[in-house]
């Protein structure tokens, strides 16, 4: 299965790392998606949210650091940051064990397919970031992808229905997806059944027509 003509070694899902430094990277509104426990209506603490608010906190620091304020201030609400970022990186490594570094491994430009099989296969589901950057990279394989596509966050779906290594089965598999319309983007995707992928075209033709229409 060909790859993406973007290179790995230009591979980056979340916008431009600074300086290579991974926990500043831009994050996308979407990274902060919340994913209710479906028993008590909850909002479940993924790995996602808590990196987003390490990020936020992060860059409260950031502004704090290069202000004018007093230094008795400076010092307590340093501190008060610091302890809070610290909470959420223990919180990171609750969700999956050295979570920063597995991170870092799937951004590295020397991934390879086999270790990106091997961190999904090993990460929880509530790792809703490592395995959203393991759904969209480039040299992740046909195996890994048809696990994520049976994954409850829907943008890791997504991924999986765009991705160029996916397989046929699992194409058809997301085709019929019930909770998003995954099957517009199974359709434009090369790997498609061509059969399959003709009955997709056709109903989005359709779709298309109808508002017209209106």
């Amino acid at each position: 299965m060909s790859l993406p003509e973007q290179s790995a070694s230009e591979y980056v899902p979340f916008g431009v790392m600074p300086e290579g430094n991974w926990e500043h990277q831009i994050m996308r509104r979407s990274d902060l998606v919340q994913h209710k426990d479906k028993e008590d209506g909850r909002i479940t603490r993924t790995s996602q949210i808590v990196f987003g608010e390490r990020q936020h906190l992060l860059r409260v620091l950031d502004s704090l650091e290069g202000t004018q304020i007093p230094i008795a201030r400076m010092q307590q609400e340093r501190h008060s940051l610091e302890e809070l970022i610290h909470a959420r990186t223990r919180e990171l490594n609750h969700i999956n064990t050295a979570w920063d570094e597995k991170i870092g491994l799937v951004l590295s430009a020397e991934a390879k397919p086999e270790m990106l099989e091997k961190l999904a296969k090993q990460a929880p589901d509530e790792d809703f970031y490592l395995l959203r950057l393991i759904s969209e990279h480039p040299r992740t394989n046909a195996k890994t992808l048809n696990k994520l596509a049976h994954h409850p966050y829907g943008a890791i779906r997504e991924n999986v229905a765009r991705h160029p290594n996916s397989d046929p089965a699992t194409l058809t598999y997301l085709s019929k997806d019930k909770t998003q319309p995954l099957w517009y983007l199974v359709a434009f995707n090369p790997n498609t059944p061509s059969p399959l992928q003709r009955r997709l075209r056709d109903r989005l033709k359709r779709l298309g027509d109808s508002q017209m229409s209106k």
